[in-house]
């Protein structure tokens, strides 16, 4: 019998695969859905970048995408900040406080407010922590984190989400190890060498991965990291090699050619095998996410919808991979509360590209 991932844990295959590698099948097509937030051009996924880099967390606390104009906005803590955003192209914005001190805040809730269903980052667009609590937080612990959110005043907000934080991992195209069902996100290279990433509550599970269950090994697990991060690796067996792409779900496939990390403000699309495409908008950067095994990391959040199974999915911007599908706290309509990691950590972690 088929065992399941403690909480659940169930993923989505992804990518579109020939025989060697993982599902080469098609589903059916996806709902449309409106558009969220603006697009993300190269330019700015770079200048973001370069300006985090040189400003640090003390002249800074994040960039966000206007959602009226497509500008890029750096939030700055003094002139001479601005100026230095200004050089690169970009508009600043004066705020109150800086990433170093977001951060503290962050530090705050982590000694004492860590509760199972809760999780917080950066909005540089309000330059407050944003805080979701779920359903599952007992009266008492959530008067807990009201009272540790109040003694910092208006650097943070609550906002209570539907459902119940989780890893989502449930069926669809599958990878199958150690008798778990899990999912794989994007194809990378080191050299001729192929693997595919994945979440790392997948990887934790097992060392060989199979593209059926009981089926011929296609890859064997090279690392993986969980809880703290949520991203492991998996290297083809075989000399495979597998296309660098998306499943679309409306029988196409996105080629994915770049990695970049996610810009707050910017639109999104989450590809699953439960619910297959969906749209949302970045919301928050440097997010913890207190699941019940353990907390994550410097996650993103994002509005797109997902539901179990998708788990270790792509999320991802045309052609610019930004993550790996993590959980979510459920979806209410088109409002999602999708958590990914940020796949260039991984990419760097292990030394290997999106192609």
């Amino acid at each position: 019998m088929r065992r399941t991932l403690r909480a659940r844990i169930c993923l989505s295959v992804l990518i579109a695969l020939p025989a060697a590698g993982l599902g080469s099948g098609t589903a059916g097509a996806a709902t449309p859905e409106p558009e969220p937030g603006v697009t993300a051009s190269a330019t700015q996924y770079s200048v973001n970048s370069s300006l985090e880099r040189t400003l640090g967390d003390d002249d800074s606390a994040g960039s966000y995408l206007d959602a009226a104009t497509g500008e890029l906005v750096v939030t700055v803590t003094d002139e001479a900040a601005a100026d230095e955003v200004r050089a690169e192209g970009a508009r600043p914005k004066l705020v109150e406080r800086s990433t170093a001190q977001l951060r503290s805040a962050m530090d705050t809730l982590e000694n004492r407010a860590k509760i199972t269903g809760t999780s917080w980052g950066i909005d540089p667009s309000t330059n407050q922590v944003a805080i979701e609590a779920d359903q599952s937080l007992t009266p008492r612990s959530l008067a807990q984190l009201r009272r540790v959110a109040a003694g910092l005043g208006d650097a943070v907000r609550i906002k209570r989400v539907p459902g119940a934080f989780k890893k989502e991992v449930a069926g669809g195209d599958a990878i199958y190890g150690g008798g778990y069902r899990c999912s794989a996100a994007f194809n990378v290279s080191k050299g001729t060498a192929r693997y595919f990433v994945t979440a790392g509550h997948c990887t934790n599970a097992a060392a060989t991965w199979s593209a059926t269950s009981g089926g011929p090994s296609i890859g064997t697990r090279e690392g993986t990291s969980f809880p703290t991060n949520d991203y492991g690796i998996v290297r083809y067996s075989g000399g495979a090699q597998p296309a660098g792409n998306v499943n679309l779900y409306n029988g196409s496939y996105q080629d994915i050619t770049s990695a970049a990390d996610a810009i707050v403000g910017q639109a999104i699309k989450k590809s699953g095998s439960t619910t297959h495409v969906t749209s949302g908008t970045v919301t928050a950067v440097n997010v913890t996410v207190n699941y019940g095994d353990g907390p994550v990391y410097n996650m993103v959040r994002t509005t797109a919808c997902s539901a179990g199974g998708d788990s270790g999915g792509a999320h991802f911007a045309g052609s610019t991979a930004l993550g790996i599908h993590s959980g979510s706290s459920g979806c209410t309509g088109t409002n999602g509360s999708a958590i990914h990691q940020p796949v260039r950590e991984a990419l760097s972690a292990y030394g290997v590209n999106v192609y």
